[in-house]
């Protein structure tokens, strides 16, 4: 396995073609902000998981931001996963609640997924950066306008609001591949995932940014949908390093959920998908466009498959 931690200015410019499609002289530079989900530090193999948690936070110290990261309880509530919450909430990183077992919220009745929910919470509330944010499981936000409306209704009795994702991607589907090489390659070189990786990245980015720009008509404040794991660990910074390159702006994840968007509640059905999908979708005017699911794995299935990963 080979792991080329430094990443230059060239090698990135090499990577996005060596251009800059978006400049700085844009009028206003999108804003992005990195959030993480599920912690699930145990699908990191086991030699790698300490140094990929300190690569996680190397890199967002790099940058000088602060992410979300979202909990799954049953993750954080080990040995393992508090020493990790415990390390980033020192380093000033916000962390969510994204229920207790991250079960579909359409899969389970209506008072068990609350009381899932409500276990994480006791749980995350003792970190010092905790903040009342709650991140649906796959993004579901419920099949049914009584479903949706009922955890609606709930999360504003519990003081939460939802930590909703405006650029969602198939990063956890990258993560699952490069895992799969690694195993069946011992020799592989980890580096062959990074061009196809910051592509995919770039490509939900710039389609999410200029759908919200079409729906909302002006600049807003994005949060990507990121997770935990050994793929990020490596190409997080990278990644970064690209958006800047490319004319975005970097922020903290607390002060991007300030923006007014997040307060927005699409009247959808079913509920869910990217915050600016879900706005896209409820205007009626995107039907022939907006695919469903927003993001998955048989969409990028096909382009690794392509490049033998």
């Amino acid at each position: 396995m080979m792991i080329r931690m430094s990443v230059s200015r060239r090698d990135v410019l090499a990577v996005l073609g060596g251009s800059i499609a978006v400049s700085a002289a844009t009028p206003e530079k999108p804003i992005i902000a990195i959030t993480m989900d599920d912690l699930r530090w145990q699908d990191i193999p086991e030699p790698m998981r300490q140094d990929a948690d300190e690569r996680l936070r190397g890199a967002l110290d790099r940058h000088k931001v602060r992410t979300a990261l979202f909990v799954i309880g049953e993750n954080g509530d080990t040995p393992e996963g508090r020493g990790i919450l415990q390390a980033w909430s020192k380093r000033g990183h916000m962390i969510g609640n994204h229920t207790w077992s991250h079960r579909w919220i359409d899969k389970i009745p209506e008072e068990q997924f609350g009381s899932d929910m409500l276990r994480c919470d006791a749980f995350v509330r003792q970190f010092p950066t905790f903040r009342p944010y709650f991140r649906f499981p796959m993004l579901k936000e419920g099949g049914t306008r009584d479903r949706r409306d009922w955890m609606r209704s709930f999360l504003k009795s519990h003081g939460y609001r939802n930590g909703a994702v405006t650029i969602d991607a198939s990063d956890w589907y990258y993560d699952q591949r490069l895992r799969k090489c690694m195993q069946e390659r011992p020799k592989f070189d980890v580096n062959l995932f990074r061009e196809p990786y910051l592509a995919h990245l770039w490509d939900r980015a710039t389609y999410y940014d200029h759908l919200a720009r079409e729906v909302l008509g002006r600049n807003i404040r994005h949060t990507i949908l990121l997770h935990y794991n050994l793929l990020n660990s490596i190409f997080l910074s990278d990644a970064m390093t690209m958006f800047r390159l490319r004319g975005w702006q970097l922020m903290d994840a607390e002060h991007a959920f300030q923006d007014e968007v997040f307060t927005r509640q699409p009247d959808t059905v079913p509920a869910g998908e990217s915050l600016v999908w879900a706005l896209a979708k409820e205007t009626g005017r995107y039907n022939s466009v907006l695919r469903y699911p927003g993001e998955d794995d048989v969409y990028e299935k096909p382009k690794l498959d392509a490049l033998g990963l």
